[in-house]
């Protein structure tokens, strides 16, 4: 079974193989870069890393629209709850089993709030799907974990931050990228607003290949 990877813009990502199709981050509103609209977005489920509001995004109109269930933070999926989202709570430490596979979620270094709320621990997501495995960092600043994260779960593809300030740098992600060593490397979290850098092109990774996609571009692995 295929799986297709579509970058959504900013942290976004959605994940599809056969009849299942999981949206991280999903923030599409609001969002200058994106391509595609909340309503136009059809998935089964859906992975949040933290409650900022460029993460947390469209996930409530997005979950209700397709019945999807949430992914997340205990605290996230708490007010998630309270707006009538069907949800699976978790933390960094074991995996959670799904219809497609299993998720995962890691530590991140990051905050984590939604309109002055707590909403928990800032995480990563690892997702097995179609076969594959991909690990989306979250936002996070570089953390020597990383590269026992890569080693245990040995994932095909990640999504790494690189847009600097509130998530690591080009020469950070790259270091990152070095410890995990998952096959392709994707930056995100960057050009979406003027705080962050516009230029990827120092995401460097040795041994790794960077791919660096477009809002709306997908990848496909057979």
């Amino acid at each position: 079974m295929s799986l297709v990877l579509t970058y959504l813009g900013h942290a976004g990502v959605l994940m599809s193989a056969g009849k299942h199709a999981l949206a991280i981050d999903p923030f599409l509103t609001d969002n200058p870069v994106a391509t595609m609209r909340a309503a136009d977005l059809t998935c089964t489920h859906i992975a949040v890393t933290h409650g900022h509001g460029d993460h947390l995004g469209d996930t409530v109109a997005i979950a209700k629209a397709n019945e999807a269930t949430v992914f997340a933070a205990f605290e996230v999926t708490e007010y998630l709850g309270e707006h009538g989202v069907k949800t699976e709570a978790g933390n960094p430490g074991g995996k959670i089993v799904a219809p497609f596979g299993w998720v995962a979620f890691t530590q991140a270094f990051h905050s984590s709030s939604y309109n002055g709320r707590y909403m928990g621990m800032a995480l990563g997501v690892v997702v097995h799907m179609g076969g594959r495995t991909v690990y989306h960092c979250g936002d996070t600043g570089l953390f020597s974990d990383m590269q026992l994260i890569g080693e245990i779960y040995k994932p095909d593809v990640a999504f790494i931050p690189v847009g600097d300030r509130f998530t690591m740098g080009p020469e950070l992600a790259t270091r990152a990228a070095e410890m995990i060593k998952p096959h392709i490397a994707v930056p995100i979290h960057y050009g979406t607003f003027p705080l962050l850098i516009s230029d990827p092109s120092g995401f460097k990774p040795k041994g790794v290949d960077v791919l660096v996609m477009k809002p709306g571009q997908e990848l496909t692995y057979q």
